[in-house]
């Protein structure tokens, strides 16, 4: 058997999915489990979606399309951008892909390789750093922490560019924290990033409309002064339920563009035609289903934030962004992974340890409040318990 593949040894991945699988595990073996772990919304796709991707494979709608997305998707992408955030995107520098994590993936492959320094946020979506070290280049953490609001830090950025860093990632709205990070900070850090017109950015910006209480979400394609090296991430899988049909998309400067149009063509060839269909109908149809899915999420978030505080050993804030909860849970005596595994197995409650998330996220949980209420409450119950009977592990916990 063929093992020796020398770069695969520095590939991490995403422990949400194993925790799924666990999940989906014990409860194939009949216990009844809560999942807070994955994040994805509950609610079904919005029918009208559905149905255009059913009318496009029913009008034969069935080969390849451009390899950078089908141009009537393209076009409504840029008109969705100028509606939401102001600014003129022309529709040839939108790449369609085939979900999110695509336009990460090509970004980082760009610009990562040894030598070179890619700076991302910790914690933060645990692919940043993997593909960073798949490159080979030097992953630097840009810590994320509470007390700023779990807000993207300009100073603390700014303090890490050195004449080697090539790429910055940046998430606001946050995975996995909550945290959206306020539009005067936003100024601070662009104002910074003049003086490094070397240093390329990805804005992460998935969870662009989920934000609550009125906050509006700051795009950086607000600003003109780094269209030039300006990637955007974003897509349909969280804004409209629909993260199993894998459809994303990048903004990419003129000078990048056809770089990633090659690694398309030399890797998926395009994304499928009836997603297509359905992404225009998301832009283009009633957004009154995003809406409500949103008003249940405020709920939701009220509730997990109320329950969290409630129990012992465990402070929250409030959420200011999508759908997640990130709860210091350092008072309790455990660690945070040993406790992820504890409340699985012991509680039947599915969490994400804070270290899946980086070297900053020791000390917290992530939980997702994409599940029902009854549940969320539920699951607060079961936690409340197991923390009153349960004494965290003597000597060095593992991790």
């Amino acid at each position: 058997m063929l093992t020796n593949v020398p770069s695969f040894d520095r590939i991490g991945e995403e422990n949400a999915f194993a925790v799924l699988a666990r999940a989906t595990e014990l409860t194939r073996q009949g216990r009844d489990i809560i999942n807070l772990g994955i994040g994805q919304p509950d609610f079904p796709t919005p029918p009208h979606i559905v149905e255009a991707a059913v009318k496009a494979l029913r009008d034969g709608h069935h080969g390849y399309t451009p390899a950078t997305g089908l141009l009537p998707l393209r076009e409504a992408v840029a008109a969705d951008l100028h509606r939401r955030h102001a600014v003129e995107v022309s529709p040839e520098r939108v790449m369609i892909v085939p979900g999110g994590k695509v336009t990460m993936f090509m970004a980082i492959l760009m610009f990562g390789e040894p030598g070179a320094e890619i700076l991302y946020p910790d914690p933060g979506f645990p692919i940043y750093r993997s593909m960073i070290e798949f490159t080979g280049a030097t992953p630097v953490p840009t810590p994320i922490r509470e007390a700023n609001g779990f807000a993207v830090s300009a100073e603390d950025i700014l303090g890490l560019i050195t004449p080697r860093t090539r790429l910055l990632i940046v998430n606001s709205p946050a995975n996995p924290t909550g945290g959206v990070t306020p539009a005067a900070e936003i100024d601070r850090l662009v104002a910074g990033l003049a003086r490094h017109p070397q240093v390329a950015v990805m804005s992460d910006e998935i969870y662009g409309q989920m934000t609550y209480d009125g906050l509006q979400h700051r795009s950086l394609l607000s600003y003109p002064e780094l269209r030039d090296r300006l990637i955007l991430l974003d897509g349909w899988s969280k804004t409209y339920a629909m993260t199993g049909w894998r459809l994303g998309y990048g903004v990419w400067p003129d000078g990048l563009y056809d770089k990633a149009r090659k690694l398309v063509v030399n890797s998926f060839s395009c994304t499928n035609a009836p997603t297509q269909f359905a992404g225009m109908a998301a832009l283009e149809g009633p957004q009154d289903a995003v809406a409500r899915m949103m008003d249940s999420f405020d709920a939701r978030r009220r509730l997990v934030t109320d329950g969290l505080n409630a129990l012992p050993g465990v402070s929250a804030q409030t959420p200011k962004g999508a759908f997640y909860a990130f709860p210091n849970i350092a008072a309790t005596g455990w660690r945070s992974k040993p406790l992820a595994r504890a409340l699985l197995e012991d509680a039947g409650v599915a969490t994400i340890g804070g270290p899946d998330f980086g070297i900053h996220g020791e000390g917290y949980l992530r939980l997702s409040y994409a599940n029902s209420a009854d549940n969320i409450r539920l699951a607060l119950d079961r936690i409340a318990a197991f923390l009153a009977r349960a004494m965290p592990p003597t000597g060095k916990a593992s991790d």
